[in-house]
């Protein structure tokens, strides 16, 4: 385990929905039922599931030169790119993101998220903020974006839109994740293109492709400003359990963002994942709807930093 989630053994990693529940551990913690499997928790407490992944899987997956060290109660993981800059992320002794931040080989650092403000472990619970649902005075088609048909400039405007209505304070990324409420004060971009097969995480070829633009407006939103965060969002149908549900979601996110760096070159460390299952259904139906197994993408730098502009 390396800060709290168990790792894959080497060439052993799981490929398909059958190795996932294979390598499946699951235990009861007081009121609460625990599923693990390799980079991942998933958490049910009463009829809610939460879910947690190993913050350094994705790097990992990129390949190249990755270092972990434990200081006290802290796992610092370090990625270097090939350019020579280095991404450090630091989680706590549970896994949760501390600190991530870039640093050049001459020393300069520039912050990407920081959620040490918050202090020390929290509950799942606790990372769920309720807030008044914001005014959207922009049409709906312009509030979620639908990559079907929109140029780069669309999705590029959408991507570095401020905050649809003011936000009360800053938020940490497990609240951002956590709370459907604070995430709807930001625009998305809905890659309905991009569609996955029934219990797969995989991109074939030519869905690869289709992620191009979407590439090409993140870049130019990352040369704009170096610590933007995005929020890249996995999501699948109603068929199957809740759990298998949101490990598929999961990792469908993390293939995207694994693909956008892999192959467009968008920077691994301004962008962040986290899968949401069944619960965000854009074609309302219980069967199998390929439009449901999906990603969306948004913009979350103003929400981690308190910022409306």
């Amino acid at each position: 385990a390396v800060g709290g989630f168990m790792l894959a053994r080497p060439g052993a990693e799981p490929r398909s929905l059958e190795g996932l529940q294979r390598d499946r551990r699951e235990f009861r913690d007081g009121d609460a039922f625990v599923y693990q499997e390799p980079g991942r928790m998933i958490v049910r407490d009463g009829d809610r599931y939460y879910l947690r992944h190993d913050e350094n899987e994705r790097f990992r997956a990129l390949g190249g030169e990755v270092r972990s060290e434990r200081r006290g109660d802290d796992f610092v993981t370090v990625y270097k790119r090939r350019d020579g800059d280095e991404i450090v992320t630091i989680t706590d002794a549970n896994g949760n993101l501390v600190r991530r931040y870039r640093r050049s080989p001459d020393g300069a650092e520039v912050l990407i998220i920081d959620n040490s403000y918050r202090g020390g472990p929290r509950s799942f619970a606790d990372d769920v903020v309720v807030l008044p649902p914001p005014q959207i005075r922009i049409p709906e088609d312009r509030y979620i974006v639908d990559a079907d048909g929109a140029d780069e400039r669309l999705i590029y405007e959408t991507l570095i839109a401020p905050p649809v209505a003011p936000i009360p304070r800053r938020f940490t990324l497990d609240e951002i994740r956590s709370s459907p409420n604070v995430r709807a004060y930001t625009r998305s971009v809905d890659l309905d293109t991009v569609n996955f097969d029934t219990g797969s995480w995989a991109l074939s070829p030519d869905q690869v492709q289709k992620l191009a633009v979407l590439a090409k407006a993140l870049n130019q939103a990352i040369q704009r400003n170096a610590n933007e965060v995005f929020l890249v969002e996995g999501h699948t149908d109603a068929v199957g359990t809740d759990v298998d549900n949101l490990s598929l979601s999961d990792r469908r996110a993390q293939t995207v963002a694994e693909i956008l760096t892999r192959d467009f070159g968008v920077p691994p460390e301004n962008l962040t994942t986290q899968g949401y299952g069944e619960q965000y259904l854009r074609v309302q139906t219980q069967g199998p709807e390929r439009r449901n197994r999906r990603v969306t993408v948004r913009r979350i730098t103003n929400l981690l930093t308190g910022q409306n502009q």
